[in-house]
């Protein structure tokens, strides 16, 4: 099957913008930037995290004001993402990538490293699978719906895994 240069080029921008979006959500959930939700997420998007969850882009944005968000903020709040493998099928993409939730370790001692001085360090408060569904719209790409599994050894975050790198 052969591809024109645009079509390749068109498949280059799609996925550079899925990635700058999805990148943008660590540094939009760690300095409460409601925003990037109202922007980022369809009007009628899911946040899925398995115990609880939101519908709608309002909703999903008004979560990073609430005063437990905020607390977390205060306190050190890091979400640190691995980079996300990205399918696009047409108008469609589906993205699959880590996320660690890290907090200042503020009970351990302070360790000196050479040349960065001194810290207590942090500690990996979960580590999961986030699944990002989504779709091209003519504002651009929109999240659909994003679920997050936590990797504690349970099988739905482990077939969230398997079912984007097409494993059985």
């Amino acid at each position: 099957m052969s591809t024109t240069l645009e079509d390749r080029l068109r498949a280059v921008e799609d996925k550079l913008a899925i990635l700058h979006l999805i990148a943008s959500h660590p540094p939009a959930a760690d300095t409460g930037n409601d925003g990037y939700y109202r922007d980022a997420f369809a009007a009628d998007a899911v946040v899925d995290l398995g115990t609880k969850s939101a519908r709608g882009n309002e909703a999903i944005a008004s979560v990073v004001k609430t005063p437990e968000h905020q607390g977390a903020i205060a306190a050190g709040l890091c979400h640190f993402a691995g980079l996300p493998r990205v399918e696009i099928n047409g108008d469609t993409a589906v993205a699959i990538s880590y996320l660690q939730v890290l907090t200042p370790n503020r009970d351990a001692a302070p360790q000196e490293l050479s040349g960065h001085g001194s810290s207590s360090g942090y500690r990996i408060h979960r580590l999961g699978a986030n699944r990002w569904d989504l779709k091209r719209t003519e504002n651009g790409w929109k999240v659909v719906r994003r679920a997050y599994r936590t990797l504690d050894g349970n099988e739905e975050a482990r077939a969230m895994l398997r079912e984007a790198v097409g494993a059985a």
